[in-house]
């Protein structure tokens, strides 16, 4: 008998999200003896809850096969729709909606929280005997699943192309910096993660001789404003000129906070920002150069920005999803699928699966040996592993007319079968 499927996203997108969505879509297409109809829920979990789903094999299929190279999650939208513990009456509404349209399979991609979610569905189905397989798709920029040992899962998809930005990003603020020391000396960029210090470690991957002058401030170090600017003027005395990299969760001090419907800091939304703060911190304090501190907060663009993709990212985002079917296909559910990395000088990637409770809501940092013992720079064991991540080449974007071509779904709806709902978290606005 064949297995509806209904693949949703959820959280914040990444370069390579859709290629995900592509992966689990062309495994079912590549099974119609398995699969029967695909549909996407429009925005992530909200589009189950008010049942707005997607039918997928009514798309264009050049549309389809422009999802791998297409960024950000436009293409079926994301969500950040908290399920927590006591909205029964929303996960109840979740299997009500799959009993309505018969789905046999969910499939979720999205970082520790969606993980937590789809663990939480796979526990509610098998409790009210409704045969569902649910298998999380990973997906993070932060690269902040699992645990510290690599074991659950060696990288994250999107990590690979946010890895990719900061080191081209920091090639460039290089050239611009020696051009203009003799007024801007200091060049201070915000890099995402809250907690963990991947993204920002990244920056040194443009530079991994250690040519430039270069601090990076990761989460997990213990440094503030004062022991930043002591180290900043350091470097200018040495070199007449530094670049700053630091993470978005680095101590200044209170930034007005706002936070997003995950409960996570919303640092985009917040008064003001980490970057503007050390700013501020040092052309007030006073720098050891002539001129001022300048900075730049790219935000949003180190996770939607396609040309910066990896082609690693991209196919290791694909091919982790197509896993996703195939674990489907070998009856097993509950569980995420993974990509780890074997032993070994070079890098080889394979595929796995871990059960979803052990990377529900894990947060992993940046392990303590992969941080120099100043805490202002990585070690060399970081450079070898986060190196082939970032690949060899520029993407494979289609362009039109000298523009990005990106996929372009259609709502193409079903029709509802249940009643109206409104989801608990609105029923408030």
């Amino acid at each position: 008998m064949k297995r509806n499927i209904i693949v949703a996203q959820s959280g914040g997108p990444s370069p390579v999200i859709n290629a995900s969505l592509a992966g689990v879509i062309r495994g079912c297409l590549d099974h119609p003896d398995v699969f029967g109809n695909i549909y996407g829920a429009w925005h992530g979990v909200e589009g189950i809850l008010q049942e707005e789903l997607v039918d997928i094999r009514a798309q264009d299929d050049r549309e389809l096969q422009l999802l791998k190279y297409t960024p950000a999650a436009g293409a079926i939208g994301t969500c950040r729709y908290k399920l927590k513990e006591e909205q029964q009456e929303d996960f109840r509404r979740i299997i009500e909606v799959f009993r309505a349209h018969d789905i046999g399979c969910f499939f979720y991609i999205g970082g520790n929280d969606s993980m937590d979610t789809a663990n939480k569905v796979a526990r509610l189905a098998e409790e009210e005997d409704y045969d569902l397989s649910v298998i999380g798709v990973p997906k993070t920029i932060d690269n902040d699943i699992g645990d510290e040992e690599f074991t659950v899962i060696d990288h994250t998809p999107g990590y690979g192309s946010a890895a990719r930005y900061w080191a081209y990003i920091i090639q460039n603020v290089n050239e611009e910096n020696r051009g203009m020391c003799v007024s801007e000396p200091v060049a201070v960029l915000q890099a995402m993660g809250r907690t963990s210090g991947y993204i920002p470690a990244a920056s040194r991957l443009a530079d991994p001789d250690r040519e430039m002058p270069l601090q990076i401030y990761l989460a997990e170090t213990d440094h503030n404003l004062e022991s930043l600017a002591y180290n900043v003027n350091r470097e200018l005395v040495t070199s007449g000129r530094c670049i700053v990299v630091v993470s978005e969760g680095f101590d200044a001090g209170s930034l007005g906070e706002r936070h997003d419907g995950f409960g996570h800091v919303e640092y985009g939304a917040s008064r003001n920002t980490v970057a503007q703060k050390v700013i501020n911190f040092l052309n007030d304090t006073g720098l050891k150069a002539r001129g001022q501190a300048t900075g730049q907060v790219p935000g949003v663009l180190q996770r939607s920005t396609s040309l910066f993709a990896s082609e690693v990212d991209i196919e290791e985002g694909f091919q982790v999803a197509y896993h996703a079917v195939e674990i489907v296909r070998d009856g097993r559910s509950g569980v995420m699928s993974t990509i780890l990395r074997r032993p070994g000088e070079s890098y080889h990637p394979f595929y796995a699966e871990v059960p979803l409770e052990r990377v529900a809501n894990s947060v992993r940092h940046l392990p303590e040996h992969w941080i120099s013992k100043d805490g202002l720079d990585v070690t060399d064991d970081f450079i070898r592993y986060a190196r082939p991540l970032i690949g060899d080449r520029n993407p494979g974007i289609v362009l039109e007319n000298g523009l990005q071509r990106y996929a372009r779904l259609t709502y193409a709806g079903i029709g509802k079968k249940t009643p109206e709902y409104v989801p608990l978290r609105f029923r408030s606005l």
